[in-house]
């Protein structure tokens, strides 16, 4: 079985809300290199722009992960 690559994605507002624009802007073999390209991208970043990691066995799967409506987390009591 292959590895599986980390993926950079710089996200951009979409149409709404839900519907984000993805551009590949990297793709990378450890975490540590990823990451390292993430913060060379948002330091450099315009007003707006987003830059994620994302693990995936290809770039469908990554563009599949990061397009999920994710739910806001549950906050404790002593969090509200």
């Amino acid at each position: 079985r292959g590895f599986m690559p980390y993926f950079v994605y710089k996200i951009g507002s979409g149409v709404t809300a839900l519907v984000k624009n993805l551009e590949p802007v990297g793709k990378h073999e450890t975490y540590k290199e990823a990451k390292a390209s993430v913060r060379e991208l948002r330091s450099s970043a315009e007003p707006g722009e987003e830059f994620k990691v994302i693990f995936a066995q290809n770039e469908l799967e990554a563009e599949e992960m990061l397009g999920q409506q994710r739910e806001c987390p549950i906050l404790a009591e002593w969090e509200k």
